[in-house]
This record gives C-alpha cells, sequence and structure tokens, in this order.
C-alpha cells in the first residue's frame, strides 16, 4: 500500500459560532489539504474530531454525515479543548492517495453503525479501526458498569472487527486509549494485558471527556497483516505496551513522556520534549530509521502553552513533512506536561 497522508488537526474559527458551519468548513479544509497531497477526504481512512462542547456532538454528526455518500473513514472522538480560541471543533485526518483500495470491514452480526462512520476500513495491510465504545454491536446499546466490563465489551468489540477482517488481536500494532476517569487506569490494565499477554501493541493512555457520560473508556487501534517487530525501549518492558511496534511499512512509537527525574524536578514543557524527543530518536535508531522518516506526531499536553512549546520544538525536529497535532488532555503521569505518539514510514 502506498505510504498513508497525516493531515494534522484543523479548524474554521472564522466560519462563526456554529459547530455545524465550522464543521463543515473543517471538513472542506482537510479535503484541500488532501487533495494537494493526490489524495480527498473520499480516500480517507481515519478522521479524529477533538470537540469543545460534547453537547455540540449531535450537531457536529448531523454536520460531518453530509461529507460521505458512501463509505466514510473510521472516526474517533473526544472532547478537548481546542487550540484556536473561538474554534468548537478540530479534526485530523489519514487518508491513502486517490485509487488506493480502501474496504469496509464490518461484523455480519453487527447492526449499522449510528453515526457517520465505518467501524474499520482495510487498505493494503493495514486495518483502521474507529474509536470503540463499550456498545453492543448488534443492537447499538451501551453496555453498562464500571471499568472493567466496559474494557472487556471495547475489547470484544475490536476482536470481532479484525475477525471480520482476517485479523486478530495479535496483529495490532497501535493503540490509543481514553479514560474520563484516570483513576480507572490500573483497572482498565489488568484487563487489557489479559487480551494483550505478548508483545502488546504501542500505546498511549490519556484522561479525555467521551462523548456522552454512560462511557468509561474508548479505544482506538490499528492493525496490520504485514510483517511485525518489536523494538524495546529503555528500561524494563512495559507490560502494557511496547514502545515501538514496527509492522509492514510503518513504525508505531507508543506515547512517550519524559523520565520522571526531568519531571519531578520541575521540568517545564521545553525540558520534558526535549527528553521526549531523546527517547524517540533512540528508538528511531534502534528501528533502523530516523528522524527524517516520521510522518506523524500526537503531542498530548495539559495546557495550551505546553501545547505551543513542545508543538514548536517538534516542528525544529522533524520539520514540515510531519504532521503535528496537539491535544490538550490529562496525563497519566503526575507533573507530566507532555506526552508524544509518533507514526514513522519505514518506506
Amino acid at each position: 500500500m502506498p505510504q498513508p497522508i497525516y493531515v494534522p488537526v484543523t479548524s474554521a474559527p472564522d466560519a462563526g459560532p456554529d459547530i455545524a458551519k465550522q464543521t463543515a468548513l473543517t471538513l472542506a479544509r482537510l479535503d484541500e489539504r488532501l487533495r494537494a497531497e493526490h489524495s480527498s477526504l473520499a480516500d480517507a481512512v481515519v478522521v479524529t474530531v477533538y470537540l469543545r462542547k460534547a453537547a455540540d456532538f449531535a450537531a457536529m454528526n448531523d454536520a460531518y454525515r453530509q461529507a460521505w455518500t458512501a463509505l466514510p473513514p473510521t472516526r474517533t472522538t473526544v472532547v478537548s479543548e481546542p487550540a484556536a480560541k473561538d474554534a468548537l471543533v478540530e479534526m485530523a485526518a489519514v487518508a491513502v492517495p486517490s485509487g488506493t483500495e480502501r474496504r469496509l470491514v464490518h461484523p455480519a452480526s453487527w447492526a449499522t453503525s449510528p453515526n457517520p462512520y465505518s467501524y474499520g476500513i482495510r487498505a493494503g495491510d493495514t486495518l483502521f479501526l474507529s474509536g470503540l465504545i463499550p456498545r453492543n454491536g448488534r443492537d447499538n446499546t451501551v453496555v453498562t458498569g464500571d471499568v472493567i466490563v466496559q474494557t472487556r465489551a471495547v475489547l470484544d468489540n475490536a476482536r470481532e472487527v479484525l475477525d471480520a477482517a482476517g485479523l486478530s488481536l495479535d496483529h495490532v500494532a497501535s493503540a490509543r486509549v481514553f479514560l474520563p476517569d484516570l483513576g480507572d487506569f490500573d483497572a482498565m490494565n489488568r484487563v487489557y494485558r489479559d487480551y494483550f499477554p505478548a508483545a502488546p501493541p504501542a500505546r498511549a493512555t490519556v484522561g479525555a471527556t467521551l462523548t456522552a457520560p454512560a462511557y468509561k473508556v474508548e479505544m482506538t487501534f490499528i492493525a496490520s497483516a504485514g510483517p511485525r517487530r518489536v523494538v524495546s525501549g529503555e528500561g524494563a518492558p512495559n507490560p502494557n505496551l511496547s514502545a515501538a511496534i514496527v509492522a509492514g511499512d510503518a513504525a508505531y512509537i507508543s506515547g512517550l513522556l519524559a523520565d520522571a527525574s526531568v519531571v519531578d524536578s520541575g521540568g517545564d514543557a521545553a525540558a520534558q520534549t526535549r527528553d521526549i524527543l531523546r527517547k524517540l530518536d533512540a528508538l528511531l535508531t534502534k528501528g533502523g530509521l530516523s528522524r527524517a522518516h516520521v510522518r506523524d506526531l500526537l503531542v498530548y499536553v495539559t495546557d495550551g502553552e505546553s501545547g505551543r512549546v513542545a508543538s514548536a520544538a517538534c516542528r525544529a525536529a522533524f520539520g514540515a513533512k510531519a504532521a503535528i497535532t496537539p491535544v490538550t488532555v490529562s496525563l497519566a503521569m503526575a507533573r507530566a506536561r507532555v506526552e508524544i505518539m509518533t507514526v514513522a514510514a519505514t518506506a
């Protein structure tokens, strides 16, 4: 498969204080960016939506569905304060070059999604999954219960989507986990390890509000049928994630935090970012890669100023070729201000 095209977070606050108008113009801008790279929204495989307010979800959804007449991309939607002052919504996208085959993946027993996204899109050896919430795929009812029950429901759903693509949990290379309550982190991990007992995917876990209070966890995955190898990081292995997974033509690198010594000594966002980039360079080297191979940087930060500082450091390090998306969230490590998750191209 040709290398995917990554478009960083985009918004349209100039459309005025109307979520439908901002959604429509944001999508138009994503499409314009993709067309400049010989792709389009019709070729998108992933859209990640960051909403300022959960109450805007329905109106955003109604405007969003107008952009596709068939085979909408996978989608993950979380609540996060946009970087632009008057933006109500921001979106980032991943697409394949025009002409690349995109195939819908949908478990045979599942109902049609009530929202305008596909549960899975396969392009070549790579399967992109939507953000999965604790919902029964057969009738779209919410699976109620604590985070243990809901984590099992999400991972069971992931297994069904993977199975529909002829893959399994062993093929998952990258995971993003969103928890409204980071106090649920350890309980979620206990369940998660049961599903990924060996060589778990690269992962980042952050605190973020979801689109409805009934949901205690949301997870997004990328899987690959291509050749796979694990790249180890510093120190002892983490039972919840691999430092990096090289799968097919991509390297997926877990969310990296600065060392505790840097964080605990009062290291600001700039110092934390420098230490993260040091770790990232080491992982890239172990994987036979360099900064020139980096295509996407998801920069999780705790505040807007940290986002500006970390994004500027990433731009200086990786140049214009890399998509850099700052997202304001809560981080699992106390006093940490920056966490960076990375995708690099191996070809």
